[in-house]
């Protein structure tokens, strides 16, 4: 009798004949519903969602957030960005389903493990992309743009670019960076140069880091991700530093941009050290072969929620109170 994998590769309960294991049966239709739509729930990846909260990046630096039309627009970017992110998501998988089945984690995804077929994630994909559009649609042409650049490389990604020395590191990052300038673009908020050079650099220092980490996971060289092979470690740890240097020099352009003028932010000067605490701990995990989940250590470890959690709290005060 057949045997049903679930995404974390454990065997559940043997199929009645009709596709229903009879635990799911008997706990009703709300859990046979939630059963259902389960893996579509994990393709789509919530807690990656934070990443598009660097669409309130702009608004939210300009002194704009607390502006209700202001926040208004700016919730409907997050949401088109949040389901262009999903349609990446789908897409993705669907193309690197028999790549993902040789990783030791990207095994468990839900296309990977055979629990949503690739041409139902390629709908559900195009399903959510369309979404995208739709909300963009309504925040102006400008924005819409932005959300099909950020789409089109995703999906060139998805199919060739990821396979492309450096190029697969640039698109990626140059995806973070639509998403920083978007929510300005959304907004009405004029962007400043300082700005844009932290989102740029910040998404970079990610984004390698990511690939070190994935890098250190499979020393031998057998990696699903061909590119990895292409990558020297001493060439990654160079971007990353190379980054990390233009990241907290962008910042402190913008904390000080003040300095010697009429206007006093000592708060916001204040904030450098935080978010020098900030760089400084991700870089220490990123070298003891944390990185490739950012979001997982941005959520998970203490000292840089702490550390995250003052910078913010300086930035707004100095922002909103100042």
């Amino acid at each position: 009798m057949s045997t049903l994998v679930d995404r974390h590769g454990a065997g559940l309960e043997p199929s009645r004949g009709d596709g229903v294991p009879p635990a799911a049966s008997a706990r009703g239709p709300g859990w046979r519903l939630w059963h259902a739509i389960e893996p579509f729930v994990v393709t789509a990846r919530p807690r990656q969602w934070l990443k598009n909260g660097l669409v309130l990046a702009a608004p939210t630096a300009a002194g704009m957030l607390l502006k209700p039309r202001i926040d208004l627009l700016a919730l409907l970017a997050v949401g088109s960005f949040t389901l262009a992110a999903i349609a990446t998501y789908f897409v993705n998988d669907a193309v690197d389903a028999p790549a993902d089945r040789l990783h030791p984690v990207k095994s468990r995804r839900p296309v990977a493990a055979g629990l949503i077929t690739p041409r139902a994630a390629v709908i559900a994909g195009l399903v959510c992309g369309v979404g995208a559009m739709a909300i963009a649609l309504s925040l102006g042409w400008a924005f819409t743009a932005m959300v099909g650049a950020y789409l089109a490389l995703t999906a060139l990604h998805s199919l060739r670019l990821k396979q492309v020395p450096v190029l697969d590191i640039l698109v990626v990052a140059g995806c973070f960076l639509l998403r920083a300038a978007g929510g300005g673009v959304a907004t009405g908020v004029q962007l400043s140069n300082w700005f844009l050079l932290v989102a740029l650099f910040g998404s970079l220092f990610l984004v390698t880091a990511k690939r070190a980490a994935e890098q250190g996971r499979d020393p031998t060289g057998t990696h699903a991700r061909t590119t990895l092979d292409a990558y020297p470690a001493s060439w990654l740890q160079q971007v990353m530093t190379v980054s990390l240097t233009g990241t907290l020099m962008g910042y402190a352009l913008w904390a000080f941009r003040y300095v010697g003028l009429d206007i006093d932010k000592p708060l916001i000067n204040a904030s450098l050290l935080p978010f020098l605490a900030v760089l400084l701990r991700y870089s220490l995990l990123v070298s003891e072969g944390d990185g490739e989940q950012p979001e997982r250590l941005l959520t998970r470890d203490r000292f840089l929620i702490a550390a995250a959690g003052t910078w913010a709290a300086l930035v707004i005060a100095g922002i909103y109170l100042g």
